[in-house]
């Protein structure tokens, strides 16, 4: 059997498919990966079917030796300057690695997070369906640590197609991120506060949500509570200090602060790869009704 001999890790390096669904009646959330768009161009180049597992890497720092056989493999997401035994390759491209060959991720020059895909996927065991770690829950296989072995799964009959892929470079200050408005946004004094601050990512941010930093949104009826509802990927959630949150792909199943907004789906992805300190300016997607005129 092909495996990969995880040697460093970096911060965090998990593994990660497309999640799992119709639990969350059970309260077990999706999961997934963070970048999906990411993850699916890695499967892509090495001809996986998008729900193949890869590897998630938080701001790099990761390395793995091969054994048991040469492998096809893609890198895309933060450019990390991928290389194979010190000789780089480019991101968002295919590159085949002999065995016993190092794999190396280094610091990204934008961006968090990247993605490692091997021809045939990851094929730790699944868990509840899937093998992605949840981080907030801890189900699913367990974070990366130096000495694991992943199994490289058998690869379907289709071949890759493609050396390269043209991708936009991953944004940089201020990130732009259009929201819907609600459906809480009546229980703010003034909502549109979301849309007119410059915010900073904190660096208390992980994959259960992104903890914006700016000018506080103030709540209409301090004292009034809201029952628990369910919770969603991109919701912006807005505590009692005033300071949004944005839900990433580990969220709660349920949650009890009010949603002022909810970032749309084709820019969730963004979302991951948003650094500590980095701006961000969210945008109405459509005009927000005044409250009076509901």
């Amino acid at each position: 059997m092909t495996t990969l001999e995880i040697l460093r890790t970096g911060p965090l390096a998990v593994v990660q498919d497309l999640g799992r669904t119709g639990q969350a009646h059970l309260g077990v959330g999706r999961s997934g990966a963070a970048d999906r768009r990411s993850h699916k161009l890695a499967n892509r180049l090495v001809a996986n079917p998008d729900d193949r597992a890869t590897v998630e890497v938080t701001f790099g720092g990761f390395a793995a030796r091969v054994h048991g056989g040469d492998v096809d493999i893609a890198v895309t997401g933060a450019d990390t300057d991928p290389s194979v035994n010190g000789i780089k390759f480019g991101t968002n491209s295919i590159h085949h690695v002999r065995d016993g060959q190092v794999i190396s991720l280094g610091t990204p020059r934008a961006g968090l997070r990247t993605y490692l895909a091997v021809r045939g996927g990851i094929s730790v065991e699944p868990v509840l369906g899937s093998r992605s770690y949840d981080v907030m829950s801890a189900i699913g296989p367990a974070p990366l640590s130096p000495g694991d072995q992943l199994p490289v799964g058998a690869h379907t009959d289709e071949y890759p197609e493609l050396d390269q892929a043209p991708v936009a470079a991953i944004s940089t200050d201020p990130v732009e991120l259009l929201a819907v408005p609600g459906p809480r946004d009546d229980w703010f004094v003034d909502p549109d506060v979301l849309v007119h601050t410059d915010w900073v990512a904190s660096d208390r941010s992980d994959r259960v949500g992104m903890r914006l930093v700016g000018r506080p949104l103030q709540y209409r009826f301090p004292d009034r509570q809201l029952p628990s509802e369910g919770a969603t990927r991109g919701a912006i959630q807005v505590p009692p200090n005033g300071l949004p949150v944005i839900l990433g792909p580990d969220h709660p199943i349920t949650g009890g602060y009010p949603v002022v907004g909810v970032v749309i789906d084709e820019d969730i992805d963004k979302v991951a790869q948003v650094r500590a300190g980095q701006h961000v300016r969210l945008h109405w997607a459509r005009p927000r009704l005044p409250v009076g005129a509901r």
